[in-house]
């Protein structure tokens, strides 16, 4: 990991959402999935680009959210396709960022330190 990279992810900022403070990494991602909320995620989703969240949307933010908090870690791109009946193709045009940086993080997820790095998505605006 670069300097730059080790940087970033102590990058850490907190918004007040739904009346809770919720604390985020330097990608837009939860530090604590508790913080989550319906309010937080109508929120950031607007904040993404998402005007309204689809039933469809919805299905896979519910979904993630609770294969984590039943597994203890966030689900494979397979448990989520058969989870909620969806092509990979079609969850992934669902979030703008795609599975990792739209759907995980609407879906209150810490970041994936495994993954590949990528970029940012600004959910400091208000």
């Amino acid at each position: 990991m670069s300097e730059n990279e080790e940087q970033e992810d102590k990058k850490q900022f907190v918004r007040k959402i739904a009346g809770i403070e919720v604390v985020f990494d330097g990608e837009g991602f939860f530090m604590n999935p508790s913080h989550w909320s319906e309010e937080a995620v109508h929120l950031l989703a607007k904040e993404a680009g998402v005007e309204e969240l689809s039933e469809k949307q919805l299905r896979v933010i519910r979904f993630i959210r609770k294969y984590y908090l039943e597994q203890g870690k966030a689900p494979l791109n397979h448990h989520i396709k058969s989870g909620t009946n969806l092509s990979l193709a079609e969850i992934e045009e669902l979030f703008p960022g795609g599975i990792k940086y739209g759907a995980r993080r609407l879906a209150g997820l810490p970041n994936p330190k495994g993954c590949k790095r990528g970029t940012s998505w600004n959910v400091m605006a208000d």
